[in-house]
């Protein structure tokens, strides 16, 4: 399902273009709800002892709450609350990330303000935007993470509660990325393609390279998969997606 004819060829995307996806039937939509809540809730009880264990170690760790909540955009632009386990220090100023993100949209990962060509470039704190091939959203340094917050990372447990965001339907199993605010207030018009469907837990870009990827590309990847979203999509994203974990392809 890899998005071929946008991200192996250099032709660039309408600018001014805008997604309008295909109305998706009441009986395909249902299923997607029913399929939300079934797997969500399921998951959620099979891995409950999980969920516990990395609280604790997130507290016996560090100070603070386990559960980290964010605001983030949704479909049509909505803003929600995302849940996440907190992997960073409580005190953790998030001006390095959006300073980083900001260069990132506007500049590309080559060109960031916190790195030279993508290379381990220290910013004024000490850590280095960059995993060295252009990394999305990674400082391949960053001294806000906690040591837990480091482990729950590498293996995307800190994701985990997102589930509960899928239960109460502000999110899907597949869908974008929910990005943060100050990031869409740096988009230009054609990115906003992609709140044409709801936010999920993983999704056609993080199966198709994530982190090697720029940013243009996963904006592209995702307004692809609105432009084109099938249960059968869905299916495919959703199989691919363990391994990709499990693999650590693309994971910086």
């Amino acid at each position: 399902m890899e998005a071929r004819g946008i991200t192996q060829q250099s032709r660039p995307l309408d600018r001014a273009a805008t997604v309008v996806p295909v109305p998706e039937p009441t009986w395909q939509a249902a299923v997607r709800r029913t399929a939300d809540i079934l797997v969500s809730g399921m998951t959620l009880l099979l891995t409950a002892p999980i969920l516990v264990a990395v609280a604790i170690a997130i507290r016996i760790d560090s100070r603070g709450s386990a559960i980290f909540r964010q605001k983030r955009i949704g479909r049509g632009e909505r803003e929600f609350t995302l849940l996440k386990f907190r992997s960073m220090r409580v005190d953790a100023n998030p001006k390095l990330h959006r300073d980083y993100v900001t260069a990132l949209i506007h500049n590309g990962p080559r060109n960031s303000s916190n790195g030279s060509n993508g290379s381990n470039g220290s910013s004024a704190n000490g850590s280095s935007a960059g995993n060295g091939e252009g990394g999305l959203y990674k400082l391949a340094v960053d001294d806000r993470i906690t040591p837990v917050g480091r482990f729950i990372r590498k293996w995307s447990l800190d994701e985990l509660p997102q589930l509960f965001n899928v239960l109460s339907g502000d999110m899907t199993l597949v869908g974008p990325r929910p990005v943060i605010p100050y990031e869409v207030a740096e988009y230009p018009l054609w990115y906003r393609g992609r709140f044409a469907v709801k936010p999920g837990l993983t999704g056609l870009w993080q199966v198709s390279g994530r982190n090697r990827r720029t940013y243009e590309e996963m904006v592209r990847l995702d307004i692809e998969y609105a432009g084109r979203r099938t249960l059968l999509l869905d299916l495919s994203i959703l199989v691919r997606t363990p391994w990709t974990l499990l693999s650590r392809k693309g994971v910086a």
